[in-house]
């Protein structure tokens, strides 16, 4: 029989052991802190599930709707971007919801990419910024993010050296997992880099709103050229805590939109409608739960890297996203971040993601994920501070 060409071309899942060795470890009575999914562990604000209640109460609204979104939602998905950016937006020409970024991203990939064409991702990066391209047909060069160099300089460095020249550069600032952030001046110099070039620019904005200490991120398209060449993507699953709910968008680009409509028209009919209505009344009604959620994830970030600071294990304190990008300690790095997830998960109970399972550059590096309780992650510290202190083979 002939292998499944797709399939072939993806790797064996990293984080597939991690999760396989949790599981095991429960189902043996383990009490395991899980750190490593970035799965929202709080419920859904109140008013939104009321909604989604009395819309689904509505036998009209239990039919087919449409892929690209009911037409309040998409006029909700406007504004948001008008009151957050003071962005104007077409919600019939430059808007699309999509079931989560996630898929939104895949569908946009294989509207876009064909078998040859060369797509630029940062490394390490969220997974499917890299295999949406692959799954597609595509070709992934990596440009190299980390905090000892620049990024930029990165990119222009990987355009020239790489050939046939790449055509689209999927980025997402805040960025997962290495939480590293960005100004409007960066997305200014990344826009005339992709008009000079004739680059399509796609952005993951999922984590807008999950910033700190003063900090806030910006939208790509708040560059005034930039709905020249890029769209930009948003999830309802953090700043509103809606991961199941698969509420996402897509906005910018009129080609781009365009293309992913099309090619979404012939692959679903979009959302359960009364989840398209509850998502309208969260953006468009009260804000003060995103305050709330995002103040949760703060005092839970304050907490994890306190500790890990206390007990010798040094970690700087992410300006933005849920998650903190740890660096392996010195004594540890050489097993790389498979082993060491193991380790953690074996001596100190704690899950966590390796940073291999991120693409290249992340092996030396391990991720939290902020979704367990203040109580939780000083239980986690306290495990990971004997599981340093016994399998640190220099101590």
């Amino acid at each position: 029989m002939t292998p499944f060409y797709r399939i072939e071309r993806l790797p064996h899942y990293v984080f597939a052991q991690v999760q396989a060795l949790k599981l095991d470890a429960r189902q043996r009575g383990e009490d395991i802190i899980d750190l490593g999914m970035g799965n929202p562990d709080q419920a859904t604000p109140q008013h939104i599930v009321d909604k989604l209640t009395e819309a689904a109460g509505n036998g009209r609204n239990h039919r087919y709707s449409a892929s690209r979104g009911i037409t309040k939602l998409r006029h909700a998905i406007c504004g948001w971007y008008k009151r957050n950016y003071d962005v104007d937006l077409d919600p019939e020409t430059e808007a699309i919801a999509t079931l989560g970024v996630k898929e939104g991203l895949a569908h946009l990939a294989l509207a876009m990419v064909g078998p040859g064409d060369v797509v630029l991702t940062p490394t390490p990066t969220y997974p499917i910024h890299m295999y949406s391209v692959i799954i597609a047909g595509g070709e992934v060069r990596g440009v190299e993010l980390n905090p000892a160099e620049d990024f930029f300089e990165n990119l222009t460095r990987v355009y020239r050296q790489t050939q046939p020249r790449p055509k689209i550069l999927i980025m997402s600032f805040p960025h997962n997992p290495t939480t590293s952030v960005v100004d409007l001046e960066f997305f200014e110099k990344i826009v005339a880099f992709a008009l000079e070039h004739k680059v399509w620019l796609v952005h993951d904005l999922a984590y807008a709103d999950l910033v700190f200490d003063g900090y806030r991120a910006p939208s790509l398209l708040q560059v005034p050229e930039a709905k020249q060449v890029g769209v930009e993507f948003y999830s309802l699953s953090k700043s509103y805590n809606m991961p199941g709910w698969r509420v996402g968008f897509c906005v910018g680009n009129k080609e781009m939109i365009g293309a992913l409509t099309k090619i979404k028209s012939y692959l679903d009919y979009g959302m359960f409608q009364p989840i398209q209505i509850a998502s309208i009344i969260a953006l468009n009604g009260p804000q003060d739960c995103v305050g709330e959620i995002v103040g949760r994830y703060e005092r839970r970030r304050n907490a994890l890297v306190d500790g890990l600071n206390r007990i010798g294990w040094s970690v700087d304190y992410p300006r933005a996203t849920m998650f903190v990008w740890a660096r392996i300690p010195p004594a540890f790095r050489g097993m790389g971040s498979l082993e060491f997830s193991k380790l953690l998960l074996r001596d100190a109970k704690v899950a966590v993601s390796p940073g291999v399972g991120f693409g290249e550059g992340g092996d030396e590096y391990v991720r939290f994920a902020l979704v367990e309780n203040e109580h939780r992650i000083y239980q986690a510290v306290r495990g990971m501070k004997q599981a340093l202190k016994s399998g640190d083979t220099n101590s």
